[in-house]
């Protein structure tokens, strides 16, 4: 198992060595010497001795110290995050983030103009100068062009950010910008939505061609397979027909025979891609995948 970090991160999950107690909760320590305090509320959780490695998630509290803690935030720093405005003041607005301390959005990182209980695209970030971690809804400045080290076919973590006429854009890795298209998206996403992507083509500008499907399926997918990733598009990404349904009712639906429509549903769900039972087929979201 790994040692302490070499030196504490603002905005990160942290190991950190179990220093000496105070009144105030447990100090732990950095590999330079560093020190942290892990508040009594979270330190009362814990069976823990001097020179135990605990992993706790530090920002800065109130008076911009560092602190730790046990709890998780939804995003961390370097992160895209979609997050619900919680506060407002005439400096900047406050975003619920998973912890005690809102995450601050300076005015000057506000594209548009947030509204308390509406939620944001943001990127976690920073200030090297004061230490304090805060958001940007300018995230394009921090997205990267080189896609050297990506590789075709393989799948990546992506977070959807805007529906638009062409489909719908994402951000994959935290870095890159991409697009699934329309006309290769068989079921409605929503904006913050998390899902595995698989790349499809690297253009020359920078951006990513993406598909939600391993791309073995879009190079064997035939005309009844076609036809039932139409269909599940058109309603949703969810048929109320199976295996089981008559015959009638499957043509009514998809257009094909009951033969042809179970061995469509066979190839899809051994691509990864629906999953079906006696009376139904519904795309497989991506969470089930992993």
């Amino acid at each position: 198992m790994k040692n302490e970090n070499a030196t504490v991160e603002v905005g990160k999950t942290n190991r950190l060595r179990a220093a000496r107690e105070s009144e105030h909760g447990l100090y732990l320590a950095a590999g330079d010497g560093e020190e942290v305090l892990l508040p009594n509320i979270y330190r009362q959780k814990l069976q823990v001795k001097r020179g135990d490695i605990l992993e706790v998630f530090v920002y800065t509290d109130s008076e911009d110290r560092p602190v730790a803690t046990t709890l998780k935030p939804y995003a961390s720093r370097d992160e895209i995050a979609y997050l619900e405005a919680v506060d407002f003041k005439s400096y900047g607005v406050f975003l619920d983030w998973g912890l005690p301390k809102d995450l601050f959005v300076p005015l000057s990182q506000q594209k548009t103009t947030m509204e308390i209980g509406k939620r944001y695209i943001v990127r976690i970030c920073l200030d090297e100068k004061t230490n304090r971690v805060y958001a940007t809804q300018r995230i394009g400045r921090y997205l990267s062009r080189d896609t050297k080290s990506l590789r075709l076919k393989e799948a990546y973590d992506a977070m959807v950010i805007a529906r638009t006429p062409l489909g719908y854009k994402v951000i994959v890795g935290n870095r890159y910008e991409g697009m699934i298209y329309a006309d290769e998206c068989f079921e409605t996403l929503r904006v913050g939505e998390k899902r595995t992507v698989y790349i499809v083509k690297k253009r020359k500008d920078g951006k990513l061609d993406l598909s939600l499907r391993p791309i073995g399926i879009l190079a064997k997918t035939d005309a009844a397979q076609r036809k039932v990733l139409d269909a599940l598009a058109a309603a949703d990404g969810q048929l109320a027909i199976g295996s089981k349904s008559t015959p009638e009712a499957i043509e009514k639906v998809v257009k094909l025979s009951k033969k042809d429509f179970k061995r469509a549903l066979s190839a899809l769900e051994a691509a990864d891609y629906i999953v079906r039972d006696a009376t139904s087929v519904r795309v497989k979201k991506g969470e089930e995948k992993r």
